[in-house]
């Protein structure tokens, strides 16, 4: 076993589980908790060095495995049990390599523990495989994190040829042959990435909207957020099945913005909007987007892009392309995307940009960022509402990759109690000034977390 190479040595993983300070509505379906599953492994390398790696990521099923016939619980569960088995699997593995060859590797075995966990469970719908990927993405992260603690330096300094051996054709296929990861990821990170702020539909836009008063010291409405954090980019969630409610809630927010950003004196922000798949086809878009023109032209003008506006499986629907709504704006895949395969879908179904997630594993997000910059598409960062130790993963991923120009993150609204933990240790990332988030401390060993206690 060569030197660069590890072998997992042992895994454990425990749950931390907090209510939001505020709920937020995702997909019709309003969440006001969450679960946090954390995960220690330890590894070794061929010299017999040991070193130890923390990951972290909230387990949204909501987000990861929708479901109209299995409840909030059910899903829960699954996902925990889910965890117990790749944790299993993950402490079992006999093979040796970089943390993205077992990434790679291990990833069908955790497939197969999911098939397996939907039918022991008698689950009226099986464990999606993006579900898998957000259970999978801790255990990936904290051999990440161990991988480069072991070699005392940042994890995006070990993503070259003297650690990494293979070409991205070994991961992706013949037209990556020759091509290496590190001339799409960045050793360094961005100093500082603007934040976008979530406006969730549930969420008062001024103080005549609120009608129960949280009450503990944080910004309630969006000019007071706007003003604390200095806000200049706003993602704002929609419905994707009330045209005319969709239509007003842009017109509101663009309004009070507008008023905000004045009084400030701040000329240029920008918005992004998510539907959460719900427009039933992409004409609901293009005329929603056609509407909002003509109503407010200068709201318009500022949206950066669009998520994922249509049903997840693209293959159930490919006569239901974004061509032409592409051509007004950058439109993303996010819950789609979960292998090349899917991304290559994507756009031949005219989809021109590629939401990244640390909670789809840091082994994936990294090789689908080098073909998304391959084939030259708009790049983010989208969140999963991560606190803590998966905040600091996501905003390396961010801070790593050229061509993402900013970074969702929005736990500091809904679960701030998981955050403060962390905000001494990384102020930067936690609290957030003149609308950016400092990104250019995360260059300590490992992912740059560390694992309280």
């Amino acid at each position: 076993m060569k030197a660069a190479s590890i072998r997992i040595k042992e895994v454990c993983y425990s749950y931390e589980d907090f209510l939001y300070r505020t709920p937020i509505k995702f997909g019709g379906v309003v969440v006001d908790r969450v679960t946090l599953l954390n995960v220690e492994c330890r590894v070794q390398d061929g010299n017999g060095q040991t070193a130890r790696g923390f990951g972290s990521m909230p387990l949204g099923n909501v987000w990861s495995f929708p479901s109209r016939v299995l409840d909030y619980d059910t899903t829960l569960g699954a996902m925990k049990v889910l965890a117990e088995r790749i944790a299993r699997i993950a402490a079992s593995c006999t093979e040796s390599g970089h943390p993205i060859d077992l990434g790679w590797l291990l990833e069908a075995e955790y497939e197969r523990a999911a098939a397996e966990v939907s039918r022991e469970l008698r689950l009226a719908e099986p464990i999606p495989r993006l579900c898998t990927m957000v259970v999978a993405s801790a255990f990936d992260a904290a051999v990440h994190d161990a991988y480069g603690k072991l070699h005392r330096r940042n994890c995006y300094s070990t993503y070259g040829p003297d650690f990494l051996r293979h070409d991205l054709g070994h991961y992706l296929g013949p037209e990556f042959r020759g091509e290496r990861l590190e001339h799409y990821i960045s050793r360094e990170p961005a100093p500082h990435l603007p934040l976008y702020h979530l406006i969730g539909a549930l969420d008062p836009l001024t103080a005549a909207d609120v009608k129960r008063p949280i009450g503990d010291g944080l910004p309630e409405t969006l000019p007071e957020w706007i003003r604390f954090n200095g806000l200049t980019h706003l993602k704002i969630k929609l419905n994707g099945d009330d045209l005319i409610w969709d239509v007003d809630r842009v017109v509101a927010v663009d309004r009070v913005a507008a008023e905000t950003q004045r009084s400030r004196g701040v000329t240029r922000w920008c918005y992004s909007l998510d539907f959460n798949e719900r427009c039933g086809n992409v004409g609901y878009l293009l005329e929603f987007l056609h509407k909002l023109r003509e109503r407010a032209p200068e709201g318009f003008a500022r949206i950066a892009y669009i998520e994922q506006p249509t049903a997840r499986d693209l293959k159930a629907d490919r006569a239901n392309v974004m061509h032409e709504a592409a051509k007004l704006c950058p439109i993303v895949i996010d819950e789609s995307l979960v292998d090349l395969e899917s991304l290559q879908l994507a756009r031949e179904m005219g989809y021109t940009g590629a939401a990244l997630k640390a909670c789809k594993g840091q082994s994936q997000s990294l090789l689908l960022a080098a073909a998304a910059r391959k084939y030259g598409m708009f790049l983010c960062v989208q969140d999963l509402s991560c606190p803590g130790a998966s905040l600091i993963h996501s905003a390396g991923l961010a801070a790593h990759v050229p061509g993402v120009s900013s970074i969702e993150a929005n736990a500091r609204q809904y679960v701030p109690a998981a955050n403060r933990p962390w905000e001494e240790r990384f102020p930067g990332i936690f609290r957030i000034t003149e609308g950016l988030m400092e990104t250019g401390c995360l260059t300590g060993p490992g992912l740059g977390a560390v694992a309280e206690g």
